[in-house]
């Protein structure tokens, strides 16, 4: 689900439940939504004892939500799209390019064009996934690119509460 904040950020949102709260972290267990189906890692983030439909997301725990909350967790589109940018197009960039730059370079080794070419495709391709791991390093201490509970829809304590009265 997309929706609008008061700053005009387009945001992702998922409803999930609070299963642990460490201070300002809590962990949701949500359900794949329609996004879902189109994205290539959707395996990875399934939880070890689901079905496969549910993933657990480590969320910025805003409101104070408690374990058993129903909440709606949110990230901006613009840090979705920047981290998707990273991941799937950046290295496929660097591996155009070491193609490129081997069969450009090759004569300076003395090797012949295409081999050259595949050397550097896999050279700068490896240095991708360096470049990756740092930026996905300083991405994640970075609150911008980190989902957040902005609303608790329905309080654990406001569901018991309903439940005895039944």
């Amino acid at each position: 689900m997309m929706q609008k904040n008061h700053k005009e950020n387009i945001l992702a949102t998922e409803e999930g439940v609070v299963v642990r709260v460490a201070g300002r972290t809590a962990w949701v267990k949500t359900r794949r939504g329609s996004a879902c189906e189109s994205c290539s890692a959707r395996h990875a983030c399934a939880t070890p004892e689901g079905d496969g439909q549910e993933m657990e997301i480590v969320a910025i725990n805003l409101t104070g939500a408690a374990v058993g909350d129903q909440v709606v967790v949110s990230i901006e589109s613009a840090a979705l799209l920047k981290a998707s940018f990273l991941l799937y197009v950046f290295p496929i960039i660097c591996l155009i390019a070491g193609a490129f730059a081997g069969n450009a370079a090759g004569f300076l080794f003395n090797m012949e064009g295409s081999t050259a070419s595949v050397v550097a495709a896999a050279g700068f391709f490896a240095i991708s996934f360096g470049v990756i791991r740092y930026k996905g390093n300083r991405m994640a201490e970075n609150q911008h690119y980190r989902p957040k509970i902005i609303r608790i829809k329905k309080s654990h304590h406001s569901l018991l509460k309903s439940r005895d009265q039944c």
